[in-house]
């Protein structure tokens, strides 16, 4: 099965993914190489996945994109920075193109966001909304205790735990200095692992 995993971060998402041939697209050169490090038969491409989808869809049988949801979620709203950001629609771009123009089964996930998603979600699972093309069934995954204000060295170590992917550098989003932001914003891989089942097994609805 030839899988595009887009907006890869450190492949919580891919960790138990089998019998799959992945293309990851990453954008933070350092992130990349881990995820690199953690699953090496995988090819991996430095660069921005918002055009690699565009210019590659039609080479996969399964493709899942996660774009960046800091912008749609919650604390976008109420962070005691009082910044306030357009939300990226790089987000209903893809789901809108994928609808169009892809032939294979789909995923867009991001998160429950502070206003209400202008496409109707197919699923949601506990944090996470999802996008699709086909039916799937997904449990939720209880997060740790604190999940979301986890941000120093001991926060990142209970979400390795809890996701079971380690590596022993602190790595970041850009100038978000938080060793946690990169685990905290992963699929737990036992719902990747269940998406997969479904995409694998169940025909494309729409």
């Amino acid at each position: 099965m030839r899988v595009l995993n887009l907006y890869a971060g450190v492949g919580g998402n891919r960790k138990l993914w089998k019998d799959v041939e992945v293309t990851a697209v990453e954008n933070e050169p350092k992130i990349a190489a881990v995820y690199k490090r953690l699953h090496p038969t995988d090819t991996v491409i430095i660069g921005d996945a918002h055009t690699y989808l565009l210019e590659n869809y039609h080479q996969f049988d399964f493709i899942w994109t996660s774009p960046p949801c800091q912008t749609h979620s919650k604390m976008a709203k109420f962070t005691r920075h009082q910044l306030k950001r357009y939300p990226d629609m790089a987000l209903y771009q893809e789901i809108i193109f994928l609808q169009t123009y892809a032939k294979c089964q789909w995923i867009v996930e991001n998160v429950v966001p502070y206003y209400k998603p202008l496409m109707p979600p197919t699923n949601q699972v506990g944090r996470h909304l999802f996008w699709s093309n086909f039916n799937f069934y997904a449990d939720e995954i209880p997060q740790p205790e604190g999940f979301i204000v986890l941000s120093d060295i001991a926060g990142k170590k209970k979400l390795q735990d809890w996701l079971g992917i380690h590596y022993p550098e602190n790595i970041y989003y850009g100038s978000n200095h938080c060793p946690a932001q990169i685990l905290r914003n992963c699929v737990h891989p036992e719902i990747g692992e269940q998406i997969m089942f479904y995409a694998r097994n169940v025909k494309v609805t729409t």
